[in-house]
């Protein structure tokens, strides 16, 4: 698989008052980016509804580098930083950079699959393992 980078788009309502990027973006960014690549690689709303699966956050971090401000250019990226072999549970790391390769921030998440119906952690369906199993992994990936 190939490394996924998303564009975005900086909005007046994504500014605070110092004129750049209000933090809470940061993490609907990498919402965004998340829900994207699933999209992209056939893990749609409507797949997960009919395995009775969802994505679930335990934790997000994000650290911040370089001022993002209304006209800068802005990729994400995604990357595996560390997973169980089954791919119940998950760690992906983000890159925010602007204006082609600075580092704006890295979002960190950490994650599982639940079982919607249970309301209970799950390991998900053999299409998600393949599309984690051939996901970029971070330099440093590890399994958990």
């Amino acid at each position: 698989m190939s490394a996924f980078l998303k564009p975005l788009e900086v909005r007046w309502s994504d500014l605070d008052p110092n004129f750049h990027l209000r933090h809470s973006v940061y993490y609907d960014y990498g919402a965004y980016a998340r829900i994207s690549f699933l999209e992209e690689h056939g893990l749609t709303a409507a797949f997960m509804a009919a395995n009775q699966i969802g994505p679930i956050l335990f934790r997000e971090e994000c650290v911040f580098r370089k001022e993002i401000r209304l006209g800068d250019t802005i990729t994400i990226d995604l990357e595996l930083l560390a997973a169980r072999e089954d791919q119940s549970r998950w760690s992906i790391r983000h890159n925010i950079l602007k204006n082609g390769d600075t580092v704006a921030a890295i979002l960190t998440v950490e994650g599982a699959w639940m079982d919607v119906a249970k309301r209970k952690l799950t390991a998900p369906p053999e299409k998600v393992l393949e599309v984690f199993n051939n996901m970029v992994k971070t330099p440093e990936f590890k399994w958990i």
